[in-house]
């Protein structure tokens, strides 16, 4: 856990002290923005540690939603931080209770998916939350550079 929470970390140096208009400012050609990518997260954390918990396939509510990469317009970055922090005690939490990081976890059916049940190890879910918040933490990082000239690497 200590990994996951290192790239948390990470992602949250690079929207330090910016204001909610910077945060839901495109300044790239992606359309990626720093609340964007902190809401993601967010939603990622919270339905990954819902196939965790429930271990169905079923597809978590919100999982493909294509409005999870942007700010809405009613929507502050304070908000955004703290469903963060909430989804971040939430896997956490869920972790914690495993009994073992080797448990086989259905994953949840998609448009894509094979006919047949596919089935990552919890320790895989991990995993693929470390990578998607490490690579989320470097989007954000040429974001905020791109912002106002500050990175991660000048703000430790």
């Amino acid at each position: 856990m200590r990994a996951l929470a290192e790239q948390r970390e990470l992602l949250l140096i690079a929207v330090r002290g910016i204001t909610d208009a910077e945060a839901a400012r495109r300044t790239t050609v992606s359309e990626l923005t720093l609340g964007g990518i902190v809401k993601h997260v967010a939603r990622g954390e919270r339905v990954w540690t819902q196939v965790l918990v429930e271990g169905d396939s079923e597809l978590p509510e919100g999982m493909l939603d294509m409005g999870q990469y942007r700010m809405a317009e009613n929507e502050t970055l304070a908000v955004l931080l703290e469903r963060y922090a909430t989804a971040a005690r939430m896997t956490e939490g869920t972790v914690a209770g495993l009994a073992d990081l080797d448990l086989s976890v259905p994953l949840p059916r998609t448009p894509w998916s094979p006919p047949e049940t596919v089935y990552w190890s919890a320790r895989r879910i991990l995993l693929h939350l470390i990578r998607e918040t490490a690579q989320h933490a470097g989007h954000a990082d040429i974001i905020r550079e791109a912002l106002d000239g500050a990175s991660t690497t000048a703000r430790r």
